[in-house]
């Protein structure tokens, strides 16, 4: 229920907000939907850090141009099985719906595909994206990159970004049996720049600042370096998305990226990567099967929960009803739409 804090909103009218607000800031309306769906989906899906906070961002980046809110994505085939998308340093979100729209007939024809997407911007909740992969019956893997945030173990200088991957798999009634989104940090950034706005500490073990030192305080944390998920292991994660969205993508490196908040800097160029599976080809059809046994043996363990059934349950709750959305966020993206 609402409070004075909380304005109940349905994500038909989330997704209005944000994209009337992104369309007054001179962002094209195809790509202003496109962003505009995702930001519901990230309050649909219970991430809304994602979603509306995130569009004033968005709205001073196009103005400031550091994002081409009229950039019209332009898809390529280099080779049978794989596709190329230069976002034209726009937004990801129409990029990405544009690579989608040759990536799943192409991975049914094939039995895998990818979609490399270079000179693009924030992509938002990226396990959406490969939760709409698996709708279509397919096995998804999904990277994203993002400016330098996190440096290796035993180092001070940031290096890759929070880099998230994600691996959707498919339950053949439209809905995801597993749904893996997670970042190379111990927190994803937006989190740390939400206690940042917030003025609160962020935990012990989030991050590092500028010389290397752990740090409560959220400011330090975002000059200096966020910490890797399991140390080394979690830095070596941010590294296999580095290689797959940043190099294989053609996009620009965490190192040399503009940073996603601010105004200082060009467009930061970055990418995403994306490989679509029909698993049931590779698996002798074996596949479905072999996933409903693996899900239902973590699921019948009292406490054990499997990866995504959280963001599923939030899906349903979000379709039966309003949901309770910031006041202040809501103010501030009704602002920017009038």
């Amino acid at each position: 229920m609402a409070t004075a804090e909380t304005v109940a909103m349905t994500l038909g009218e989330i997704e209005d907000l944000a994209f009337r607000a992104l369309l007054k800031a001179g962002t094209g309306t195809a790509n202003a939907r496109a962003v505009a769906r995702s930001s519901a989906a990230a309050h649909a899906d219970g991430v809304a850090s994602h979603g509306l906070p995130y569009v004033p961002i968005y709205c001073e980046h196009v103005r400031c141009g550091r994002v081409k809110g009229a950039a019209a994505p332009v898809v390529s085939q280099p080779r049978p099985a794989a596709l190329v998308v230069d976002a034209g340093n726009g937004f990801a979100h129409p990029a990405i719906d544009a690579g989608f729209e040759r990536l799943v007939p192409l991975a049914r024809e094939q039995g895998i595909a990818c979609l490399a997407i270079r000179n693009s911007y924030n992509c938002g909740v990226l396990g959406w994206h490969s939760f709409r992969l698996a709708q279509q019956g397919l096995l998804a893997i999904g990277f994203t990159k993002s400016p330098a945030a996190i440096a290796p173990a035993g180092g001070a200088r940031k290096v890759v970004g929070t880099n998230p991957f994600t691996v959707a798999a498919p339950d053949g009634e439209g809905e995801a049996h597993v749904l893996i989104d997670q970042s190379a940090s111990v927190i994803a950034r937006s989190e740390v720049m939400q206690c940042a706005r917030r003025g609160e500490a962020i935990p012990e073990g989030w991050g590092l600042d500028v010389e290397g030192n752990p740090t409560t305080d959220p400011e330090a944390a975002l000059a200096g370096s966020m910490l890797p998920s399991g140390g080394y292991k979690g830095f070596g994660v941010g590294l296999m998305v580095e290689l797959f969205a940043a190099a294989a993508a053609g996009a620009t490196l965490g190192i040399h990226a503009s940073p996603f908040s601010g105004t200082v800097g060009g467009p930061p160029a970055t990418g995403q990567f994306f490989i679509a599976v029909d698993a049931e080809a590779t698996s002798g059809g074996a596949f479905a099967e072999r996933v409903a046994d693996l899900v239902a043996a973590i699921a019948e363990q009292p406490g054990a929960r499997v990866h995504g059934a959280g963001r599923k349950a939030a899906r349903a709750r979000a379709a039966a009803g309003p949901i309770d959305v910031d006041a202040a966020i809501v103010e501030k993206a009704r602002a920017l739409a009038a």
